[in-house]
């Protein structure tokens, strides 16, 4: 899994110029890359989620061919 870069320093000094008190704005830069981190899905992920799909579809129509060459079968 790949890793996003989150500039903390530079978030906290943006909040901090904007008004936003120094506590406020750390505990927030906090918060942020807990996200990130958690809950944000990289293109790595999603190519990944993307290939075991593929892989998972590819195996469903193998098994329905196979069910249909079956059937065929039995009933011809």
């Amino acid at each position: 899994m790949s890793t996003i870069t989150f500039d903390t320093h530079k978030f906290i000094k943006r909040l901090t110029e904007a008004g936003m008190p120094l506590i406020q704005a750390e505990v927030l830069a906090e918060e942020q890359t807990k996200l990130i981190d958690e809950r944000l899905a990289t293109k790595d992920d999603l190519n990944m989620m993307e290939m075991r799909l593929t892989m998972k579809l590819g195996a469903l129509i193998a098994a329905g061919i196979g069910l249909v060459a079956t059937l065929g079968k039995l009933f011809h």
